[in-house]
């Protein structure tokens, strides 16, 4: 049962084009010691669900920097200009989904249910298909997203999303024992544990390692046995996204 294993195990068995749900929102909760084994490992084709993908230099724009990710299925990517370069010159394709939708498509896959039916996207491309996944290089869109069923409940129109399964989850938590029970430090449990649901294997980095038994059953945010491996991170660097200060007070 004990799950504890170093950075570099943890990402041994990821292969070229491997599919990964990378846990975070922005800078926050981001598993930046497993994202950068990836980065050491050499693996590279890959298809990333994330919330977004980081910053220029740093996060998962690591990966992007190094033309490492293949495709991405996020919600936002405002925050980093290499993101919307790569996009735009055809050479990321881009699956984006509402915020909303990301996260309960995660969390269906690692539910076991199949597909869920929403409101959200109704009467839009993200429903009606066109949406842009990939550019050619000469600004055509070579790829585009498709029609997805709509039904009615109720009177109200529904759009079926399908769950995410990934072949590998990578997500950060303040505290994790050794089976892998988790506790994420308030707004980083954002996408963490929906994205540690959605793997089919499931790396933690923990600040805090502590023994079973340690952390009161009635606080796990994520139980172990959505976890296959246990990387302890006691000091990693963290980084603010966007730093605004105020004058002192007078």
């Amino acid at each position: 049962m004990d799950k504890v294993i170093s950075a570099q195990d943890a990402v041994v068995g990821m292969i070229d084009g491997s599919s990964i749900a990378v846990g975070g929102f922005g800078l926050c909760g981001i598993p930046s010691v497993l994202i950068s084994a990836v980065m050491q490992s050499g693996v590279t084709d890959l298809h990333v669900v994330s919330n977004n993908c980081g910053v220029d230099d740093w996060g998962l724009g690591l990966l992007l920097s190094e033309r490492r990710i293949r495709r991405v299925t996020g919600s936002y990517v405002g925050e980093n200009k290499e993101f919307a370069r790569q996009y735009l010159a055809g050479e990321l394709e881009v699956e984006l989904c509402p915020q909303g939708s990301l996260a309960e498509r995660l969390r269906a896959g690692g539910s076991g249910i199949a597909a869920f039916y929403t409101p959200a996207g109704v009467g839009t491309q993200v429903a009606n298909g066109g949406l842009p996944w990939r550019y050619n290089a000469d600004g055509s869109v070579a790829v585009k997203s498709p029609t997805k069923e709509v039904r009615e409940f109720g009177g109200l129109p529904f759009v079926l999303e399908e769950g995410i399964v990934t072949d590998y989850a990578i997500v950060a938590a303040a505290t994790g024992d050794r089976h892998g029970n988790l506790v994420f430090h308030k707004s980083a449990q954002n996408f963490n544990p929906l994205c540690a649901m959605a793997g089919r294997v499931t790396i933690a980095e923990v600040h805090e390692l502590v023994e079973p038994g340690d952390i009161d059953p009635a606080h796990v945010h994520l139980p172990g046995v959505f976890v296959q491996g246990v990387v302890y991170a006691p000091n990693p660097e963290k980084r603010i996204e966007k730093l605004t200060v105020s004058e002192p007070a007078r």
